[in-house]
């Protein structure tokens, strides 16, 4: 925890031009770094790729190489200020039923919920009385201004912690105005309880598996919490398959197949489609309960870098 506090007081912190400078180079160094790691595990996958090609080994299908190399999207959280209106819009308000989770907080676009401050993105949840709710936050979504099909999705994150608190970074099928959820699909990327501060959670939502009949797989990380420190949290998407990343550990692998097996053929793939980029930070719900006497305000979700990536080929 003496981790957490020394970042919370630091991004937080513009009164001191040293500190925000530093706190810009050492943020420039943490990106080279994980450019050079990228580009490294590029390499490896290839590698591991054209060995089992000239084998002519038969693999699993936990062994699905994809190199996705063009940067499509890149938003680096380098300009102090609002999110940049070019990529990312708003979702406000308390939705239907709680955003269809009976979930807790109001959605806004200010300030003290949602800013840009020494290269990071913060998404804050506080406890205060607002337009009828007990809690606020934001929510960021890409819908109408950025959509991709097939790709690498991945951000790169510290999460919150506490029960009662819900980050996510996600997808919905861009065409969910016409074919409402889950028709139009739903990769969770990253969602997480905050009372369990070590174990996150790949989904996929669709027809015939949805809710708490949604297709997903957890996360555990080993001797560490997601809370204390920076995570890439990715997915590379394909015909027919959806892989899912935490840094360099491949933890989940959903094909076609799988939603035919655990659906008696009753659900169907719609991932073959453009998809748009969801960020939020949520406060209780169905999915993990409601805050308790324990869980500390405010929470903040800290956002280093979003990237899309697309083949070459």
């Amino acid at each position: 925890m003496v981790l957490t506090s020394y970042w919370i007081t630091f991004i937080s912190t513009q009164s001191n031009e040293v500190l925000e400078s530093t706190a810009k180079k050492m943020k420039m160094n943490m990106k080279n770094m994980q450019t050079q790691r990228t580009t490294r595990a590029s390499i490896k996958y290839l590698l591991v790729a054209c060995l089992f090609t000239f084998l002519g080994c038969e693999t699993d299908d936990t062994q699905t190489v994809a190199t996705f190399t063009q940067l499509t999207m890149s938003d680096e959280f380098d300009t102090d200020g609002a999110p940049d209106s070019s990529i990312w819009g708003f979702d406000i308000g308390t939705g239907q039923d709680g955003w269809g989770n009976q979930e807790l907080q109001y959605y806004t676009d200010r300030p003290d919920n949602v800013i840009v401050q020494n290269g990071f993105l913060l998404i804050t949840a506080n406890q205060e009385s607002f337009e009828g709710s007990n809690y606020t936050s934001a929510r960021l979504t890409t819908k109408d201004k950025f959509e991709q099909r097939y790709g690498r999705f991945e951000a790169r994150m510290r999460l919150p912690w506490g029960h009662g608190i819900w980050p996510a970074f996600w997808m919905l099928g861009a065409d969910d105005d016409e074919n409402p959820w889950p028709g139009a699909g739903e990769i969770d990327i990253m969602e997480y309880r905050g009372q369990n501060p070590s174990i996150l959670i790949g989904t996929v939502h669709g027809p015939g598996y949805s809710g708490g009949e949604s297709i997903s797989k957890e996360y555990t990380l080993p001797n560490d919490r997601f809370d204390t420190g920076f995570h890439v949290f990715g997915i590379e998407w394909g015909p027919n398959y959806i892989n899912y990343y935490v840094d360099d550990v491949l933890y989940n692998h959903i094909t076609p197949e799988d939603i035919d097996e655990e659906t008696d053929g009753q659900g169907v793939w719609v991932f073959d489609k453009p998809f748009y980029i969801l960020i939020n930070l949520a406060v209780g719900g169905t999915f993990l309960g409601p805050p308790n006497a324990e869980t500390e305000f405010p929470q903040t979700l800290i956002v280093d870098y979003v990237r899309v990536y697309k083949s070459n080929d």
